[in-house]
């Protein structure tokens, strides 16, 4: 037995062993919760990818804001959301909330009870939390979640009024702000309830939006609940503000709701079943059906656990520390989250054209962010899926016009790029096309070669309220000019370099489906990039369309998307040989990299350099990769509520942390090639489907946390450069880090 087989079955054996006690155990949704990091994760519960997250609330989320924040200190209702990330909003959600006392308290700030965060559990199947009533005694709110229902147990003390309170909608104009148009959404919307007391029900819908200002009107937009108690109905109302209205049986308006109360004489549960729908009280009626047949909470929650079992047993990890299983073990957590199921029943309601179809649909794509490592990661540990979300991707350009930007449900100008692109010409590389890939080569196309509407007389700010989809806003000037012209439209240079990229992957598609012309034409547009890089200052820079340039400091942000002239300098993907030959050659390249990461101008909490670190490899220096991978994993992420540092966008940050701890990173997605960093386990597990089911087995040989790589070995045999490709990488049985 050689020493590697018997490191690898002494590896295997300690997975095992780790393996008695659940991994869902290891996952804390509290990471990235907090304000300290800005990771803009809610402790959700449900399966993975449900299509209605129950969460914790403790405070009135918008776009900014969301639900709940760990800084908080008091909890103001368990919400049915659908707000996929920070910076996105919600839709169609509704929240309940227990309540004791004579006084019906309606508004959040008016219900809200303080929070004890050691008495509150999170799990990915389960959540649970003990607070106390206005009058101090003991109350328990328990939830476990499926895809589109819930079950929320309240224990509530003796007391002759205990109740619940649902708020249906939530519109709150208070909260207005720069990138929250309260405006016509009070003008114009209106959510509904009723309660029917003898069946025990209340239903309702809700058509608020919190994104509704970035994109169309949807006239047949809602979302849909059902709340059924298992308990007798003793008094209800319903409220508007706070107005309360006792014994009203139904109810419209913009921040409303409704209340029931039971009998509670000794220490009683009260189980309330929640189903929601985007298509209508009947269907959240049959998805209650279908998922929630009982009030059993405990078996719910062990049906959810299995699910969650499932998926990240799909990557197992042995010889890690408590804090390593934690936070790789919640980083898949965060993976599995989205995009969310937006199918009920074998149909969908599509926020494209505003009507429901047959099929099965996903929805809120943070594209700009994912395409980078969380979509490459999924089409290792999911490529069927990759497939569905691909097709969903298609059917909201055959329902809409074009491949969405950042669709929550429907078209938001928020971001840049048509980035579905690179997740298409991602998949399509690695052999995934269980899909209509000429159609999906004609909505490319359509991204790449046509311009939006008004593309020459808007300058299309991102977020810019009420307009119309900006697509690759200033493709007229990018065409002609061969840039986007700054004076002309906003973003201009973070455009420019995007479009490149997104250039290069649709021309993959158009080479391998032979229409040459449209391959030449793309791969010409790819090197766009060179028209705003400038030789002299050494920096790409915004230009105008007479051709003059716009000389940036290091902290301008003129022409940018987030980040300075430093964030966007490296941001050539698909060309990292032509822009190193740019810049001088390798030795001049990796001084720019120097300088980036030693005077701090590389931010990890956002994601248009998180290739940046690898890019040592291109010009001889991978030992700067590999220590530098091992710096920012062990700064950036740990088992903490600010544990992430910046916006997790979906999964993005933590994928890059997942796919670093395997010691390898896609830098240009549409490719089928993997920077090698630095493996930081003894033992990985990688459940990977293609060709076929099998195991990959990632293993460290010496200390992977200070020691120098000697080499990288695929089966034995080490490869000759810091890269590997998916080939390679998938038909692998295991792959040795030797330090």
């Amino acid at each position: 037995m050689t020493r590697l087989t018997a490191i690898l079955l002494t590896c295997i054996a300690l997975c095992a062993t780790a393996q008695a006690r659940s991994l869902t155990s290891h996952v804390n949704p509290l990471v990235g919760t907090a304000l300290k990091g800005e990771g803009g994760t809610a402790p959700f519960v449900g399966p993975p990818h449900a299509m209605t997250k129950l969460t914790a609330q403790t405070r009135e989320n918008k776009m900014g804001t969301m639900a709940y924040v760990y800084d908080d200190s008091c909890l103001q209702g368990l919400l049915a959301s659908h707000q996929p990330t920070v910076w996105m909003g919600d839709y169609g959600y509704v929240s309940l909330m227990p309540q004791q006392g004579t006084r019906v308290l309606t508004l959040p700030h008016e219900r809200q009870l303080p929070l004890d965060h050691s008495r509150e559990h999170a799990a990915p199947h389960r959540y649970s939390v003990d607070l106390r009533s206005q009058q101090g005694k003991p109350l328990r709110a328990e939830v476990a979640a499926s895809s589109r229902c819930a079950l929320l147990r309240f224990t509530f003390d003796a007391d002759p009024h205990s109740r619940i309170i649902v708020q249906g909608i939530n519109l709150n104009a208070d909260l207005a702000g720069w990138c929250n148009d309260y405006g016509p959404r009070l003008a114009t919307l209106q959510g509904w309830v009723r309660i029917d007391a003898e069946r025990g029900e209340i239903v309702g819908y809700n058509p608020d939006r919190q994104s509704a200002q970035l994109g169309p009107a949807l006239s047949n937009f809602n979302g849909y609940f059902v709340i059924r108690f298992d308990r007798p109905i003793t008094a209800f109302g319903t409220w508007s503000g706070t107005d309360v209205h006792p014994g009203a049986t139904e109810q419209h308006g913009t921040r409303m709701g409704a209340y029931v109360e039971f009998a509670t004489p000794r220490r009683t549960t009260v189980t309330a079943q929640l189903a929601t729908s985007f298509i209508s009280v009947e269907q959240a009626r049959a998805n209650l059906a279908q998922e929630l047949p009982g009030f059993d909470l405990e078996a719910l929650s062990r049906t959810t656990q299995q699910q969650w079992e499932s998926k990240l047993s799909k990557i197992k990890i042995s010889g890690a520390s408590a804090e390593q299983m934690a936070v790789f073990y919640t980083a898949l957590y965060h993976c599995y989250q989205f995009p969310r199921e937006f199918s009920e029943g074998g149909r969908y309601y599509s926020a494209f054209d505003d009507r429901v179809h047959s099929g099965t649909s996903h929805n809120d794509f943070s594209l700009w962010d994912t395409y980078r490592a969380l979509h490459p990661l999924m089409t290792l540990l999911e490529p069927a899926l990759t497939s569905q979300w691909i097709t969903s991707l298609l059917q909201m350009y055959e329902q809409g016009g074009w491949l969405p930007i950042w669709p929550n449900p429907t078209y938001t100008n928020i971001m840049i790029g048509t980035h579905a692109d690179a997740v298409i010409a991602d998949a399509y590389a690695k052999g995934l096309r269980d899909y209509d890939v000429r159609l999906a080569y004609r909505a490319m196309r359509h991204n790449a070669f046509d311009p939006p509407e008004c593309d020459t007389l808007r300058r299309y700010g991102d977020r810019d309220r009420w307009t119309a989809f900006q697509g690759r806003a200033g493709a007229t000037l990018y065409h002609r000019l061969g840039y986007v012209a700054d004076d002309r439209t906003a973003e201009s240079l973070s455009r420019t370099l995007e479009y490149a990229f997104d250039d290069w992957c649709v021309a993959q598609l158009a080479r391998d489906l032979g229409t040459r012309a449209d391959y030449h034409q793309l791969l010409a547009w790819s090197q766009n990039w060179r028209n705003v890089y400038n030789a002299r200052e050494g920096f790409m820079l915004p230009r105008r369309a007479d051709g003059s340039w716009v000389v940036l400091d290091d902290h301008s942000r003129q022409g940018l998307t987030e980040g300075s002239k430093w964030t966007y300098l490296f941001a050539v993907q698909h060309d990292v040989a032509g822009l190193m030959q740019a810049m001088g050659g390798p030795d001049a390249f990796a001084a720019m990299l120097d300088r980036n990461f030693a005077e701090g101008h590389y931010r990890h909490d956002n994601e248009p350099g998180h290739h940046y670190i690898y890019l040592y490899n291109y010009c001889g220096q991978p030992d700067k990769c590999r220590s530098l991978v091992r710096r920012h994993v062990a700064e950036n992420y740990h088992n903490a509520p600010d544990g992430i540092n910046g916006n997790d966008d979906c999964g993005q940050m933590s994928a890059w942390y997942l796919l670093s701890m395997m010691g390898f990173y896609p830098v240009t997605p549409g490719s089928t090639q993997y920077a090698l960093g630095a493996a930081q386990l003894p033992h990985i597990a990688l459940q990977l489907q293609q060709p076929r089911p099998h195991t990959l087995h990632i293993a460290t040989l010496g200390d992977a946390s200070t020691g120098r790589l000697q080499r990288v070995e695929v089966d034995g045999r080490a490869l000759p450069t810091p890269f590997i490709t998916h080939q390679q990488l998938i038909t692998a049985k295991r792959i040795t880090f030797c330090y």
